[in-house]
């Protein structure tokens, strides 16, 4: 009698679609071998060459065996098929600990219990190949679905993780308290802690999509990235067979407040807030920009739609500085508050150009991504001002109903400049917001000290100390004239933006 043929479980690679079992790289750390076998450092590696057969990856594919496992372990050379390391920015720490003898190199992870505890399933963006370009979406479920290649000693490591939390967030609990918010005893307790489940997601790039999102093509792309970081990663330019790149910068993290399984239904009302990293006000309470403000009235808004029935999502993007970085972000804030006639909104967008080159590199066109992993395809309400947020939301192919502004009540005294600036270069304010050329003009933050104390400043901005060799105004005080490169922007990004915002970047230079 014939054996009836077992049927693969859906979802999961099974062990004869996975590639011959290969040996991992020796150790232990002490073993002699396994010195020998990393001493010789390649600076990088071709296609064809000897011992490099990268597990194929086929970027949309369904069925993941065809799809194939994102590999960037150092633990497999030969079949890798990613530029990077896992972990991002994180291996260098990795390689911290391995140098000071802190971490066996040779070790796998076990990841016993660490799947997910609430299921995000596929969704059909996953297999539109250009629809998700910046994460994996099987990230989550790599160590489940790709098991029978960590069987046969593929180091297949997860770039997402889901888990369940309780927060305590201040302002929410003094509403709690005083009667402002009500908690509905699941999602919002009577104590003021929050029930979310969140995710952590690491960026993995797929080249061919990335480029076509900024509309360059992949060869552009790939050698820009290897120029402008000083060349750390030879393999874009060699290794054009792969199209995987996991790049050294942060990622993102979801909050769901509420059922997860309810993102993705249309008729369940959902609020939703992007937000970029802020780490002065998030943090520490910076009253100089509204962040911490805007991302607790998110969570407010997020709250009550639960005890509304619905669903609340935080999505937080590690973009510090408008992905210009902190320090970029302080010098920027020095040059604000020292410039002359003061901190003014007219001048806000200018600073950060004159200082950067370019008012903002946070590039929302790749910011949809998360939405479409988590299968959303209509938000209720955002919570969000940002014309570059709501258009790249929508142009995805995303709903939107309704855009809810911050409270006025909730902005700081010292960020009138920022939101002033923000709604008249196009951020949509509703009806609470209506921002004139000359409410721009009279819109002035704080100054420092030195200012306010008569120190004497000459025209320009730049004090004494500041000027250069020819006593003109300038120097590291700020002050002068700086070009603003023209039209900084990619056309797909200018395009996503209002025509007041487009007037405003493609302006030829910026005087601070």
């Amino acid at each position: 009698m014939a054996t009836k043929r077992k049927e693969p479980e859906p979802g999961k690679v099974q062990p004869e679609q996975v590639p011959a079992k290969i040996p991992r790289v020796p150790g232990p750390l002490t073993d002699d071998k396994y010195r020998a076998a990393t001493a010789y450092v390649s600076l990088t590696t071709h296609p064809g060459l000897t011992g490099v057969t990268p597990i194929p990856i086929k970027w949309g594919a369904r069925d993941p065996a065809e799809r194939g496992p994102v590999l960037a372990s150092s633990s497999n050379p030969g079949v890798r098929n990613a530029i990077g390391a896992y972990g991002g920015s994180y291996s260098v720490y990795r390689a911290l600990a391995v140098a000071s003898g802190s971490l066996d190199p040779s070790y796998v992870p076990d990841y016993t219990h660490t799947h997910p505890p609430a299921e995000i399933p596929p969704s059909p963006s996953w297999f539109e190949e250009d629809k998700i370009v910046t994460l994996d979406p099987f990230g989550h479920i790599a160590q489940t679905v790709f098991a029978a290649h960590r069987e046969k000693g593929y180091d297949v490591r997860p770039t997402i993780a889901v888990t369940k939390a309780h927060m305590d967030i201040a302002e929410i609990t003094n509403m709690v308290k005083d009667g402002s918010l009500k908690p509905d005893g699941t999602v919002l307790l009577p104590t003021g802690q929050i029930n979310v489940t969140k995710a952590a997601v690491e960026p993995v790039w797929y080249l061919p999509g990335l480029a076509k999102r900024f509309n360059t093509d992949e060869h552009t792309l790939r050698r820009h990235l290897f120029q402008q970081t000083n060349g750390m990663y030879p393999e874009l330019l060699t290794r054009s067979d792969l199209k995987v790149f996991l790049p050294p910068i942060g990622g993102l993290t979801v909050y769901v407040f509420g059922n997860p399984d309810d993102l993705r239904n249309p008729e369940k009302t959902l609020a939703v807030r992007v937000h970029d990293e802020c780490n002065g006000s998030d943090v520490f309470g910076s009253d100089i920009c509204t962040c911490r403000p805007y991302l607790v009235h998110g969570i407010e808004v997020c709250l009550r739609t639960a005890a509304e029935g619905g669903v609340g999502l935080i999505v937080y993007f590690r973009k510090e500085g408008r992905a210009l970085g902190e320090v970029t972000k302080y010098l920027v804030y020095n040059r604000r508050k020292r410039q002359e006639g003061g901190d003014r909104a007219e001048m806000y967008f200018n600073c950060t150009a004159c200082v950067a080159g370019v008012e903002d590199s946070r590039f929302q066109s790749t910011m949809p991504d998360a939405l479409h992993w988590l299968g959303i395809t209509k938000i209720h309400r955002l919570v969000s001002m940002s014309d570059m947020k709501y258009n790249a939301i929508t142009s995805s192919g995303i709903e939107v109903v309704q855009r809810i502004p911050i409270p006025k009540d909730r902005i700081p005294e010292d960020a009138h400049v920022e939101i002033d600036a923000k709604v008249f270069a196009g951020y949509h304010g509703g009806s609470e917001y209506e921002v004139h050329e000359e409410d721009l003009k009279a819109s002035k933050g704080r100054i420092y000290k030195e200012h306010m104390e008569g120190k004497e400043v000459e025209p320009g901005g730049g004090d004494k100390r500041g000027s250069n060799a020819s006593g003109k105004a300038g120097g590291d005080l700020g002050g002068g004239r700086c070009l603003a490169p023209t039209s900084p922007w990619p056309p797909a990004i200018a395009a996503a933006s209002s025509p007041a915002a487009r007037r405003r970047r493609g302006r030829a230079a910026a005087v601070c």
